[in-house]
């Protein structure tokens, strides 16, 4: 269900998006994905999706997948990416979802999963 050109992209329900990232994470060998569901604690997003590539190689093929197929099956671009050049923290915004890919040694540093601990967090098989 792709958006042709021209057409508008229809809206998807924040926890289908998050959904969505970790499904398309997942598929590229992504470790460690968690959903924090952040409604109710943060004004700007609902969702952050948080996962971990094994090498900042892997952790840019995880973007890219994400990335690719946000664009090609739903016509969905991120407002913003950061750390893409580095690749050992990425952010991709999507509004009301932020998808995290880290590096383990990154992941460990910053420790998202302990600053939201107060969100209600599901671990993806």
């Amino acid at each position: 269900m792709s958006a042709r050109a021209g057409e508008q992209a229809r809206p998807i329900e924040p926890a289908r998006l998050a959904q969505l990232a970790e499904r398309y994470a997942s598929d590229v060998k992504a470790i460690d994905i968690v959903e924090l569901d952040l409604r109710g604690v943060l004004g700007y997003t609902d969702y952050f999706v948080i996962c971990s590539g094994g090498t900042d190689r892997q952790a840019k093929a995880i973007h890219d997948r994400i990335h690719e197929n946000m664009k090609k099956e739903h016509g969905l671009l991120p407002r913003r990416v950061e750390g893409l050049a580095e690749a050992r923290w990425i952010l991709m915004d999507y509004l009301d979802v932020i998808v995290h890919i880290f590096t383990p040694d990154a992941r460990d540093y910053y420790r998202l999963e302990q600053l939201w601990g107060e969100a209600p967090k599901r671990v993806v098989e």
